[in-house]
């Protein structure tokens, strides 16, 4: 695509239309601008970040290699949940886009009733068909990868398109296909719509957020203009970052917004992902998450750590090759077991206590990577979050109860059940996996003219089993599944209760895993 500077804007790029395998995609331009529907070992090659690594580096003296050790955070491993949000993003951009094609006359009719309706806010217009399962949201565990991800996964797609012609019509129009906000810390709706109005204007160089400063706009006011931006400028997904900070809203804040997040997918069509940690869930457990029950896009994301299995394998192995000690440690079942139990497979602390250790090791003089200096660097260096990292874990509850970041126990677990078993089947290869990996390998290897060797044959096994987990647990599915699950899981026990007729609840609740109010530990029997 040819890229062109908008005046005062931002860098876009120019249409170029494709033609559309999918009937319901074809004649809308809006569709067509966009890139290519691609499979998801193209989604890997894609979004998936191995940066440079030369084993000669580990001779450099040590006040070097220290600062090379921060290249381990450049470092993106996709993971089964990279691919199940890219593929609801691609589908919710193009369904957005499907009612609102610019050469169909009711997308004239809804500028008309924007404009001339001083109340549209929070209506619902009956005579159209915008589909509140359009958007979803990711409720994720802080470190997770929520926020990565998704940006790796929006870089997919350029910023803001320009029409000029299409198939020989006149044809001139900005379309922002993302738009990416985060949620004002004190949760505040004018906060989020002056962050709103700020980035359509680096964008398309326009001034709407220095109009509605200067007119001392009401919220009211701004979100009717809000409104109308977002179909001026053709916007294809809206992404609100960090909603967890709508429970700091004044009374009665937190339920304004949301509703005005269901107007912007019912009444304009666009669709619209709130990304959060579980303390969001109390904020979504209203009327929005209601209105949003029948979701066409395989429901909501909950995403929490990662188990101790193939994923966390394909995890540890991507990060353990970058490894900057004088002496090479290979990753053995001990030191994955000791990093696993210091971060409780949170990606973002594997990176932070890999990293820690390194440097420990390098600055000691010991130069290789041990048990005990992954133990220690973890209890010094990471004391704030030791008591969370405790409460993962012993599995204790109540302890788990009192970090909102990390709690997921609220979620509804027939919502996880019904994910799991409409999970989406991804295509996906350890060879197709590791092609990237093995390309920079391979690239390290002719710059150095063949001074270094390969890695470890065993690692290299290791790493190329553990990629299965994205083919694996893609496509596992309800009964059809040659996977054998344990008896204490979750799925197993439905599976097994659907064969006596009986539904999930029942068989969890007989088997221990949901208790009544009157034998649950927080009962007043039990605290006196």
């Amino acid at each position: 695509m040819k890229e062109v500077m908008i005046p005062n804007g931002s860098i876009a790029v120019e249409a170029k239309y494709i033609e559309q395998v999918i009937s319901d995609y074809r004649g809308n331009p809006f569709i067509e601008a966009l890139p290519h529907l691609i499979s998801p070992h193209e989604v890997i090659e894609k979004i998936a970040v191995y940066p440079k690594y030369h084993k000669s580096e580990r001779q450099i003296e040590g006040y070097y290699r220290i600062h090379m050790i921060d290249r381990l955070f450049q470092v993106f491993q996709p993971l089964p949940m990279s691919l199940e949000l890219e593929n609801k993003i691609s589908r919710a951009l193009r369904q957005g886009y499907i009612s609102r094609n610019p050469f169909d006359n009711k997308l004239a009719q809804g500028f008309y009733k924007d404009y001339y309706s001083k109340n549209s806010i929070g209506l619902i217009n009956k005579d159209r068909f915008y589909s509140s399962s359009l958007g979803f949201t990711l409720i994720g565990i802080s470190g997770i990868g929520k926020t990565s991800s998704l940006q790796r996964i929006l870089n997919l797609y350029p910023n803001v398109i320009v029409h000029s012609e299409y198939k020989g019509s006149p044809f001139s129009m900005y379309q922002v296909v993302y738009l990416k906000l985060e949620c004002p810390h004190d949760g505040s709706i004018k906060g989020l719509l002056y962050e709103f109005f700020s980035e359509i204007d680096r964008l398309l160089g326009t001034n709407y957020h220095e109009k509605v400063i200067r007119a001392k706009s009401t919220v009211d006011a701004m979100m009717t203009i809000m409104n109308q931006v977002v179909r001026n400028c053709s916007l294809g997904l809206l992404i609100i970052d960090e909603i967890q900070h709508l429970n700091m809203a004044k009374s009665g804040g937190s339920e304004k917004m949301l509703n005005f997040f269901v107007n912007l997918v019912n009444n304009v069509g666009v669709p619209v992902i709130l990304v959060g940690t579980p303390k969001a869930i109390n904020v979504l457990q209203g009327d929005f998450r209601q209105a949003r029950r029948g979701s066409g896009s395989g429901g909501d994301m909950v995403c929490d750590r990662i188990q101790k299995d193939e994923v966390w394998d394909l995890l540890i192995n991507s990060v353990w090759h970058y490894q900057w000690t004088r002496i090479e440690t290979p990753l053995s079942n001990e030191l994955g077991d000791v990093m696993y139990e210091e971060t409780q497979g949170i990606p973002d602390l594997v990176k932070k206590v890999y990293a820690i250790a390194q440097a420990h090791a390098i600055s000691t003089g010991k130069e290789e990577i041990t048990p005990q200096i992954i133990r220690k660097v973890a209890k010094e260096n990471l004391k704030l979050i030791q008591p969370m990292i405790t409460a993962l874990k012993t599995n204790n509850i109540r302890e788990i109860a009192k970090f909102d970041d990390i709690n997921l126990m609220e979620i509804d677990f027939r919502d996880t059940l019904t994910r799991t078993k409409e999970s989406i089947k991804l295509d996906l290869k350890a060879k197709e996996m590791m092609n990237k990996g093995k390309k920079i390998k391979e690239d390290n290897l002719n710059e150095e003219k063949k001074k270094s060797s390969s890695l470890n044959d065993r690692s290299e096994a290791k790493t190329a089993q553990a990629n299965k987990v994205v083919n694996e647990l893609g496509g596992r599915k309800g009964k059809d599944s040659k996977y054998e699950f344990s008896k204490e899981d979750i799925r197993f026990i439905v599976e097994q209760g659907e064969k006596d007729n009986k539904n999930s609840y029942e068989s969890l609740k007989e088997i221990g895993y949901i208790i009544s109010f009157e034998s649950d530990i927080f009962s007043k029997e039990v605290l006196e």
